[in-house]
């Protein structure tokens, strides 16, 4: 086949299409416009550049159509260049995104972006979010701002910063009601909230899930709650190496209750061995640890609106105690 074939094969099929017809399906909740995640039993492809790159967030694995074909199959090229022909045509059934206004900025580097932005305060898009649509309690809130960790994105979206080891910030995970993503042009490395030094180091997938396991725990003193964002970038990898290089560290996989998550913990544990450091699978009881969190508080105010004293009429008795 001439190479403007296989350039033509490329434009006119995805790599959806391919995932599609093999089985997989889309993780809408875990998906954005620029990163559709796709699952299929515990495997995970994430597609990018509008279908046209993939790559697998727990392994090295990446490339193009024609890679993803071998990495599924096995096959030789020429064999998967047939299945990809076979593909002309179809369309898979992607979901249908709400874009998201862009911001239009004047500067363009992480840095700039990033100093301009407000802190959320009590009232603000970014608060009402986490505080009530998220179950965060207005303390973790508060102290998330005290550690520069929180901003105010477009339109009341969270703006959750990832550091390297110098305390630099390298992009963000971006989180609100109509909208997820990362940072454009943005390094995942790691957001870190709690204590630092920390010889306890909780790894979750989301900021908010950090942030909720924080608070289930009541800020464990001597304790980091870390996100990835949901990857595993070689930045990732050295910082997670570089924290838990004592030996006196234990490292706790709180990643989700699915196996994603368990394929994190996996991959936390082969880590903890490598290093030599404690290790510990903090499974949670619900999807998620902010799941988790609005559980127990919406158990706590049904609780509380339970305990509640009727209102009595004037000169109505109060009900008598049982008992002499």
């Amino acid at each position: 086949m001439k190479r403007e074939d296989i350039e033509q094969l490329r434009e006119r099929v995805c790599c959806s299409a391919v995932l599609e017809t093999s089985g997989f399906a889309v993780d809408v909740k875990e998906s954005t416009r620029r990163a559709v995640k796709f699952r299929r039993g515990s495997e995970i492809v994430i597609v990018t550049h509008e279908g046209r790159g993939w790559f697998d967030p727990l392994t090295d694995s990446k490339g193009d159509i024609f890679s993803l074909v071998a990495h599924l199959d096995g096959v030789e090229f020429v064999e998967g260049v047939e299945r990809i022909a076979a593909l002309v045509g179809f369309q898979p059934s992607l979901p249908t995104w709400r874009k998201l206004p862009r911001h239009r900025a004047t500067v363009t580097s992480i840095a700039d972006r990033w100093a301009p932005r407000e802190s959320p305060v009590p009232g603000s898009g970014v608060w009402r979010y986490l505080r009530w649509e998220r179950s965060l309690p207005a303390a973790t809130i508060r102290k998330a701002i005290s550690q520069g960790v929180l901003r105010e994105g477009p339109y009341g979206s969270m703006w959750a910063a990832h550091v390297d080891e110098t305390g630099t910030v390298t992009g963000w995970e971006e989180r609100g009601p109509d909208w997820r993503g990362f940072a454009t042009g943005g390094t995942k490395v790691l957001f870190r909230f709690g204590s630092s030094p920390a010889l306890r180091l909780c790894v979750t997938e989301a900021a908010i899930d950090a942030m909720s396991l924080a608070a289930i725990e009541g800020m464990r003193e001597g304790t980091l709650y870390l996100s990835t964002g949901g990857g595993w970038s070689p930045a990732t990898d050295a910082a997670l190496r570089a924290l838990a290089a004592d030996p006196a560290v234990q490292l706790v996989a709180a990643t989700d209750a699915n196996s994603q998550g368990d394929a994190y913990a996996h991959r936390l544990r082969s880590l903890a061995e490598e290093l030599g450091c404690d290790w510990l699978r903090l499974r949670p009881p619900r999807g998620d640890w902010n799941d988790v969190l609005k559980q127990r508080e919406s158990e706590k105010e049904q609780d509380e609106t339970c305990h509640m004293p009727d209102r009595r009429v004037k000169g109505e008795a109060l009900p008598r105690k049982a008992g002499p």
